[in-house]
């Protein structure tokens, strides 16, 4: 089976950020912030007597988030490196704490959120990066011993069964099963034999169908997605109301902060599902800049993935920008009907400081990625 090719060619130019790539991010969290201020001025004024609400509490999430964008995009990489089994320590600890009364927060019979006194934090955010720079680290080192599963592919197995695990056990079946797909993806772009996906296959394949059957939510809402008609008010109730705010934009939209769906039709628009806003205000044209504004930046963040000569931040690169992706793609297939609801924020766009955070994390990685220049011979991998 083919694999990646990365390859670059000698430069000396003086090392440089990606601007082009700063430049997406920079518009996507603009988009982002403008959708959230005109889905939720009438939620907010409803619920909590000020229609900023949502808009204050992530203007500071974003301060936030570009101050660790700053960090990680001009940090050194191989400093950073060196912290990584501290980092993965903190990170199995943190995803822990919510197990723990006093500090962990239940809503809606998950166990997701801990309590940090001035805000909340949802560790399954931090697993997303902290996985990828993991196997990005593992693999790299080991990339010439893949045929030696000991010290390749079951360290990165164990670990990663490890995270998915603790993040299933939070109720978050959705966010595990994402983390399952990154981390399976970064096993094919390290070059992982297909016989171990075939191995893993009748291994994953009948426990994802357990962990489906096991809670009555879930297969309510398999139910709902394959027959929407049957409980068009219970679980299908907000997936319903996203596709008639998608269908009353028609082609132009109604007009950013026009929306009628967003107030009373859609519950929790300003997080799972705040991209139907943007469709019925922005209207099928406005679905298209989206999605080529995604791809236009999905592809910039794996080009200066691809054109890098070290592996290590090939993978890092390749795999903060699929989380960025993937995420997104998922998100918007529930709003479609597409995928079954799954409770995946839309990057740059959700209600949030967990996912905001991580996401610009993600970008600040990807572009210090940007700043090594490619030089040297040219590596397939």
């Amino acid at each position: 089976m083919a694999r990646l090719a990365f390859s670059a060619e000698r430069n000396r130019t003086p090392e440089r950020i990606d601007l082009p790539f700063l430049l997406l991010a920079i518009l996507m969290c603009g988009i982002g912030l403008t959708t959230l201020y005109s889905g939720t001025i009438g939620y907010g004024e409803r619920f909590f007597g000020d229609p900023l609400y949502f808009v204050k509490r992530q203007l500071v999430n974003l301060a936030v988030g570009v101050v660790c964008f700053l960090v990680l995009a001009s940090i050194n990489l191989e400093t950073l490196r060196k912290f990584l089994p501290k980092l993965v320590i903190a990170t199995l600890v943190i995803s822990i704490l919510p197990f723990i009364p006093g500090i962990g927060i239940s809503k809606n019979g998950s166990t997701r959120w801990i309590n940090l006194g001035f805000t909340t934090f949802q560790p399954s955010e931090l697993v997303k990066m902290v996985i990828v720079f993991f196997l990005a680290n593992l693999f790299a080192k080991k990339h010439d011993r893949l045929d030696d599963p000991n010290v390749s592919v079951y360290p990165a197995a164990i670990m990663s069964a490890l995270f998915v695990t603790i993040i299933y056990l939070q109720n978050d079946f959705s966010k595990s099963l994402f983390i399952l797909i990154i981390v399976l993806v970064m096993f094919y772009i390290a070059g992982v034999k297909p016989g171990w996906f075939v191995k893993l296959g009748f291994v994953l394949i009948p426990l994802l169908v357990i962990m489906i059957m096991s809670k009555e939510y879930r297969v309510a809402r398999v139910f709902s997605y394959l027959h929407p008609e049957h409980d068009p008010l219970g679980a299908g109730y907000q997936v319903n109301a996203a596709l008639d705010a998608l269908g009353g934009g028609g082609f132009w939209g109604r007009g950013l902060g026009n929306g009628i769906r967003k107030i009373s039709s859609i519950p929790e628009v300003q997080s799972d599902f705040i991209f139907a806003v943007w469709c019925e205000e922005m209207g099928f044209f406005g679905v298209l800049v989206f999605f080529a504004l995604l791809v236009i930046f999905s592809i910039r963040g794996f080009f200066i993935s691809l054109r890098c000569p070290d592996r290590f931040r090939c993978y890092l690169g390749f795999g903060c920008t699929l989380v960025i992706f993937l995420q997104s793609l998922m998100n918007c297939g529930v709003v479609v009907r597409f995928f079954p609801a799954t409770g995946i924020p839309l990057p740059f766009f959700s209600s949030g400081g967990s996912s905001l955070l991580i996401t610009l994390c993600l970008c600040g990685l990807i572009l210090n990625v940007s700043r090594r220049k490619p030089e040297g011979e040219i590596q397939n991998v």
